[in-house]
Order: structure tokens, then sequence, then C-alpha cells
């Protein structure tokens, strides 16, 4: 039996035994069948899975999965296109990341997060340019194409681990053989070990088997954990503002500014990726898009209530938990409580001022950011529609007019 064959048949009877058992052991949690079918994913892409395992993998979900929620998220993610639900959070396994971030399992923030996986892809790229096996092999880049992803994702990682931890990274590595690669894993900041963290080996389901997939995945779910943590400071924004203190909104959305930067940064990372390769996995992600991002919709809607034109087009009908709390009465945001308070206040004085500023640099990181992302899409997408269903970079070139604080007399 040829090793692929042999690998399938291990998969399948891994997820055979779960399928025949009357109840799970109760010492099991499900990881040693999860690491069995992603083993199996990261070799074949998960658009190619076998439907009999695909069955079985269903008939577990629904029958074995009752108390054991990271087994449940993973099945999730892995059946989505299987079930027809196969979307922006099932492509990034989403929900089971957001179960580590779950406070009663970790004390992870979601920046911390975004270092991690951001060290995770660090780690995979070292390993493929040293020759390993581990994961999918197929178009890996060259040595000069690895080095620069290596610049881009240590800067990235060095910027979240910040102070002395920082000074045990390299600026820049040698992507090729003989490199200085050898060791570099001793110096990256690691998961938690605990047994819920075991489970971020599994959060990543590439739908092919070209190597670039497994480092854009792993930058999407980067992009979702720094704007869950833009999200946060906003949030915090809000708050400032309703206890009457500008100065501390001001402060907070600073913040948000400093995480934007790190978020820019990735697509530096992004575009060492190659066109092509980006062409032939993208046929297989068709359903799953950026448009469907949660958190980015949630971290605009935070800093100020959309126009109506865009809250009843595709940018947020594709979020609609999202949509929803938007249109709730209760949903605040930060023009509606610097309203509310100026209005109380009036205008004037230092602390307004100072506030002013703040938002106005967050709106200008936006447009940047946006920028950024629309040529990124022009040189990977060219012509062709977007994968949720979009018209593609026509799409993002619209977006450019949306401001998050539109209704605020800042000056830009």
């Amino acid at each position: 039996m040829a090793p692929q064959d042999e690998r399938c048949a291990s998969a399948l009877r891994a997820v055979r035994r779960w399928v025949a058992a009357d109840q799970v052991p109760v010492e099991s949690d499900g990881l040693a069948l999860a690491r069995s079918v992603n083993d199996h994913v990261r070799r074949t892409g998960k658009h190619f899975l076998p439907k009999r395992m695909l069955i079985r993998l269903s008939e577990i979900r629904h029958r074995n999965t009752a108390g054991l929620p990271f087994l449940h998220a993973f099945l999730e993610c892995v059946l989505g296109k299987h079930e027809n639900r196969f979307w922006n959070r099932t492509y990034l396994s989403l929900p089971v990341l957001e179960l580590l971030l779950d406070e009663r399992k970790s004390a992870v923030s979601a920046d911390r997060m975004a270092t991690l996986l951001m060290a995770d892809v660090i780690r995979f790229e070292a390993a493929a340019a040293g020759g390993s096996r581990e994961g999918p092999g197929r178009g890996r880049p060259d040595a000069e194409t690895v080095s620069t992803r290596l610049r881009h994702a240590l800067r990235f990682v060095s910027q979240g681990i910040g102070g002395s931890g920082a000074e045990d990274l390299p600026s820049r590595l040698d992507g090729g053989r003989g490199s200085r690669l050898e060791g570099l894993a001793d110096h990256l900041p690691q998961p938690p070990a605990t047994d819920a963290w075991s489970w971020f080996d599994v959060t990543v389901q590439p739908v092919y088997v070209l190597h670039d997939e497994y480092f854009f995945i792993r930058i999407l779910q980067a992009h979702e954990m720094l704007f869950t943590s833009m999200s946060e400071h906003v949030k915090s924004a809000v708050s400032a503002l309703r206890e009457g203190y500008p100065e501390e909104c001001a402060q907070r959305i600073d913040d948000a500014v400093a995480v934007f930067e790190r978020a820019a940064g990735l697509f530096r990372t992004v575009a060492t990726m190659r066109a092509e390769h980006f062409a032939t996995f993208r046929h297989y992600t068709q359903g799953a898009s950026a448009i469907q991002s949660e958190q980015y919709k949630r971290f605009e809607s935070l800093c100020g209530v959309p126009h109506a034109s865009r809250l009843h087009s595709t940018a947020f009908t594709s979020v609609p938990a999202v949509r929803a709390e938007t249109l709730h009465p209760g949903h605040d945001t930060v023009t509606r409580a610097y309203l509310d308070l100026r209005h109380e206040r009036g205008p004037g004085g230092a602390a307004w001022s100072g506030l002013d500023a703040a938002l106005g640099r967050l709106e200008t990181r936006h447009q940047r950011w946006k920028s950024a992302h629309r040529g990124l899409a022009a040189r990977m997408l060219g012509d062709a529609h977007g994968s949720g269903h979009t018209d593609g970079v026509p799409y993002l070139t619209g977006a450019l007019e949306n401001r998050l604080f539109r209704q605020l007399p800042l000056t830009r």
C-alpha cells in the first residue's frame, strides 16, 4: 500500500472506531481523532476528503460530541463543505480558535493569539526550508522568497513580544538550507502548555495541497485576532466617553491605532505569495471570503453605525449576527457617545482636541489599510470576482469611500 493510501486508511480506522463506540471514553476529548483527520486534510486538502470519511465524521458530530466542545468545533470546520456551511469562519477554524480565547480556559489575549499564529508561520516555513516532510510541500517558494517572508513574519512577532524577548529574535534570516534557521523555534513564543491549547495544532485545514495556503490561512486568522483586539479597544473607548473621560478615550483609540499598524504589516507577508498559486487553491475556497469577517465589521460598527446603503449591502448581509447587533436600538458607538458628551459639555478644550486627533489617526490608518488591501487584491486577483460573490477589486475600490467616523467633524 502506498504511504498516501496507508495514511488515509489509518485516518478512516480512527473514524470508524469512534462511530462504532457506544460512548466516548471519559478520558478522551477527541484530540487524537482530530489529529488523525487533520493530518489527512493537510495531505489531501479539505476539498478532496473521501465521502465515506465525511459521512462518518458527520455521524460522530451528531452522536459523540456532547460535552466535547473542541471536537464539535473542529468537526464543524472539517464538515463545512460537506454540509454546505463553508464560509470564512469554517475555512479559518475560528470556532476552535475562539474556544482557545475563552477566558475560562486561557488568559491569552486576541493580540497575543495573533503573535502565536505568526510564530507558527515561522516554524512552518523554517521546517519546510530545512527539508522537513511535515505538512504540504508542493510548490514551496525559493530561498529568497522564504527569506523575505520570514523577515516580515519575524518583525510582526518581535512587535508582539516586545521588551527583552524580542532581542532573541534575528531581524532577518537566509531562507535556504544551512542558514540560521536551526534553533530558531527555541526563541519563538509558544502556546500555553495546557490540554486545551493542544488543539491549536489542528486549526489549519487547507482546501488544497499547495505550500502557501498554510501561511495564508494563518495570516487571515491573525487578521481576525487583531480586529478582535481592536474591537475591545474601541469598546473601552466608548465606555470612557460614557463615563466622561475623553482623554482616556483618546488613549484607547491610540491603542487601536497601534494594532492597526501591526495589521498593515501582514499585507507585506501576504505579498510574498505567488499569484498563480493563490489562484489555484482559491478555486476551492468559493463561498469563503474576507467580506464575511465578523470581527472587522464589528470593529467598524463600534466606531459608528455605517450608512444605510452599506448596512443593506453584501458587506453586512454577509455577517447577519453583526448586522443585527448594529441595528439593535441599544447598540453604542464611539460616534454616538462622542456626540452625546459634546452636546452635554459643549465644544472646546485640550481634551477634545486630543481626542479629535486620535480619532483622525485611526481614520487615516484605516484608509491606508484599505488602500493596501486593494493594491494587494489587484495584484493577486486581477479582474477576477471575489470568492464571496463580490466584484473583487472594484468592490474594494468602492469601500475606500467608507469612513469610520463619517458623522464627526474631524480634520482629514
